[in-house]
C-alpha cells in the first residue's frame, strides 16, 4: 500500500505549539500592512491559463532562466511532489539525502518510488559529499534528492560539490532535484541556483521561508522547457485555477524582496547569536555552526530526545521539533527567525530542561 500520510505535518498542525515555539522552521510572518501595493489593483479572478505571466517573469528574472522554465506551484511542497511524480513512476528508484525533510521521502513513497538513501554524516557536520551518492547510485537510479541549505542543519553545498553530484546523475540517466527553499538565507555572496549546472538539474523553491511569505503560497520548479511543460500538465489534476490575489501580491513581493529578507535577516541573525552562545555554554548538546539559514539540528548526546521534548513542553512551555522526522531520533530542530525575546526565552528554557 502507498504511503498516504506524513507524519510530521499532522504533528505540525496538531502538536508543535507552545509558548515557547522553537518549533518554526522560516522567519516569521511578513505584516501585510507593509507590502507595498495598490489596493484598487486587486482582483478575485485572473487568467486561467498555465500561469500568470508577470508572475513568471518576477520568477525568471531572481532565477537568471527563461520564463518558458519556471512552473508555479502551491509552495515548495507541492512543487516536490508535481517534480516527483512528473520525472518518477511507481518501482523507479531514487536517491534521497539523510537526513532528510520528511515531506521529500513522504511524497516519493506516496508516488511508489524505491526509496534508497545517502548519508550527509553528522561527523563531516551534514555536508553533502558526491562519495556517498558515489556509493549510492546505481544503473537504475532515476532521481537524486537533496536540500540546499540542507534542512534540518542549514549546511551549504558548495557549487563544485553540487556539480559532482550532477556528473554522477548524468552518468547514469538520472536527473537531481534541489529543494532551494532556504538559499535565499546565505544573505551574503548568495549562491545562484543549481538549476545552471545542466538540463539533468530541477530546483524547487518558494517565498515561505526566507521572506515570511507563507500565506501566498508562492512556490515554484525550475526545469527544461519540455520538462515544465508537462509539470503544468499534471498540474491540472490538483489546481484547475489558481489564488489570483496571491498571485497579484506574489508579484509585488518580488518587486520588494530586498527588504522583505533584510526585515527577517536581522532577526536571524540576533537569534543565531543567541544559539552560538547557547551551544557554548551547554557540553551536553552539539550543533554544526552555520553562518546562514533559520533552523540548527541539535544533537542530545545523553538521554532519550522524545522524553526530554515532552517535558520541555510539559514542564517549560516550549517546542522543538523531533529529529525522529528527520530520521535521527536523538536530535531536535530548532527554528530562528521568528522573534527574538520568544526565542532567547525557549533557549532558556531548553537549558533549564538540560539542567535537570
Amino acid at each position: 500500500m502507498r504511503h498516504k500520510h506524513s507524519d510530521y505535518m499532522h504533528w505540525a498542525k496538531t502538536a508543535s505549539r507552545a509558548r515557547f515555539n522553537l518549533a518554526t522552521s522560516g522567519v516569521g510572518a511578513f505584516p501585510l500592512r507593509e507590502l507595498p501595493f495598490d489596493w484598487a489593483q486587486l482582483e478575485i479572478n485572473g487568467d486561467d491559463g498555465y500561469g500568470y505571466l508577470p508572475l513568471q517573469r518576477a520568477i525568471a528574472e531572481k532565477s537568471g532562466v527563461d520564463t518558458e522554465c519556471v512552473v508555479t506551484a502551491e509552495g515548495t511542497s507541492m512543487a516536490n511532489y508535481l517534480a516527483m511524480a512528473t520525472l518518477l513512476e511507481a518501482g523507479d528508484e531514487v536517491l534521497i539525502e539523510h537526513p532528510a525533510y520528511g515531506l521529500l521521502v513522504d511524497a516519493a513513497r506516496y508516488i511508489g518510488a524505491a526509496v534508497k538513501r545517502f548519508a550527509r554524516t553528522e561527523e563531516s557536520g551534514y555536508a553533502l559529499d558526491p562519495a556517498a551518492v558515489r556509493r549510492a547510485i546505481t544503473p537504475k537510479t532515476r532521481l537524486i534528492v537533496g536540500t540546499n541549505l540542507h534542512n534540518p542543519s542549514s549546511v551549504l553545498a558548495p557549487e563544485a560539490v553540487l556539480r559532482d553530484v550532477v556528473d554522477l546523475a548524468r552518468g547514469v540517466g538520472a536527473r537531481v532535484l534541489v529543494d532551494e527553499v532556504y538559499l535565499d538565507a546565505v544573505y551574503e555572496d548568495t549562491p545562484r541556483t543549481a538549476f545552471h549546472l545542466g538540463p539533468e538539474v530541477v530546483v524547487t523553491s518558494s517565498l515561505t521561508k526566507v521572506y515570511g511569505l507563507s500565506g501566498l503560497r508562492c512556490g515554484w520548479i525550475l526545469a527544461e522547457p519540455d520538462l515544465a511543460r508537462a509539470m503544468r500538465q499534471l498540474n491540472n489534476l490538483f489546481a484547475a485555477t489558481p489564488v489570483h490575489p496571491g498571485e497579484l501580491l506574489s508579484v509585488a513581493a518580488f518587486q520588494h524582496l530586498a527588504p522583505i529578507r533584510e526585515r527577517a535577516r536581522q532577526i536571524v541573525e540576533r537569534d543565531r547569536l543567541l544559539l552560538d552562545e547557547f551551544l557554548d555554554r551547554h557540553a551536553a548538546i552539539s550543533a554544526p555552526r552555520t553562518n546562514f539559514g533559520t533552523t540548527s539540528f541539535i544533537n542530545l548526546r545523553n538521554g532519550d530526545a522524545e522524553a526530554f521534548l515532552a517535558r520541555l513542553r510539559a514542564e517549560y512551555e516550549t517546542s522543538a521539533v523531533p529529529g525522529r522526522f528527520f530520521g535521527m531520533p536523538g536530535h531536535i530542530r530548532v527554528g530562528m527567525g521568528v522573534n527574538t525575546e520568544m526565542f532567547r526565552e525557549g533557549l532558556r528554557r531548553i537549558g533549564l530542561a538540560l539542567d535537570t
